[in-house]
């Protein structure tokens, strides 16, 4: 392994010993073996300068380069350091949370079907605590369950909700995928895909747009599901008044 003093690893790197004392002291380069008062480098320093050079060629701040490298020596997952999560993967979905025995929701639901139970686990609604033992769920989706409970109350069967949640639930994913692929192609167009915030401001930019994004479409979709439903209540309402009245008529 080659052996190199700070003038000379700062000339291989193409860098200065200025910046490579102050990539020491930011942590971004580890320190060098003591031999007496010299200090000594190795290959190992050399190529993570080169990295260093790479990223700041490419516009990333010094500081996304200290996160990044750090988070890689403590075996952070790689969207952690990137700061992804904070900005893609957090939660949009609120739905409040319970726990229910299994007793309780076979009241709750009527029904001791195992294949309805499943159904709901499988919309992620209900999920076991214990995976050998269902006799008590989380309710991932209190509010919903309770809805459907009300329904259940007036006579509606929990197999035939099961059925309009599902064919919901897909429609819902056709509109979400609409929804982010709007956001992927804005950030596509004024970038590339697969691009990654390199500033400050361009972090904010993006956090800002899915911010957005996530306001825009819950409150479009709240609104546009709405007027479609005042829609279609009047053309069905409409159907049956007049099947009514063929009815009154035979």
């Amino acid at each position: 392994m080659t052996e190199y003093r700070i003038d000379d690893l700062a000339r291989a790197a193409g860098t200065t010993t200025r910046n490579v004392r102050g990539y020491q002291d930011r942590g971004l380069l580890p320190r060098p073996v003591r031999r007496g008062r010299i200090a000594i480098y190795t290959d190992a320093h050399l190529s993570r300068l080169r990295v260093i050079n790479n990223l700041l060629r490419r516009g990333f701040t010094i500081r996304h380069i200290s996160d990044f490298l750090l988070g890689i020596q403590r075996g952070d997952d790689l969207a952690d350091v990137l700061g992804l999560n904070e900005v893609v993967t957090e939660p949009w979905s609120t739905s409040t949370s319970t726990t229910m025995t299994a007793t309780d929701l076979k009241e709750l639901l009527n029904t001791a079907n195992p294949a309805q139970m499943a159904r709901l686990v499988e919309f992620g609604l209900l999920e076991p605590i214990a995976e050998s033992d269902p006799s008590a769920y989380t309710v991932n989706d209190a509010d919903t369950i309770f809805a459907y409970s009300r329904l259940v109350k007036l006579g509606i069967a929990l197999a035939d909700i099961s059925e309009v949640h599902g064919r919901v639930d897909a429609e819902m994913s056709g509109i979400a995928a609409t929804l982010i692929s709007s956001g992927r192609r804005a950030i596509t167009d004024q970038y590339s895909d697969g691009w990654l915030p390199k500033t400050d401001s361009e972090s904010d930019w993006a956090a800002e747009l899915l911010g957005e994004l996530r306001r825009a479409g819950m409150v479009s979709a709240h609104n546009m599901l709405n007027r479609a439903l005042d829609r279609d209540m009047a053309r069905q309402l409409s159907q049956y008044l007049e099947a009514s009245r063929n009815e009154r008529v035979d």
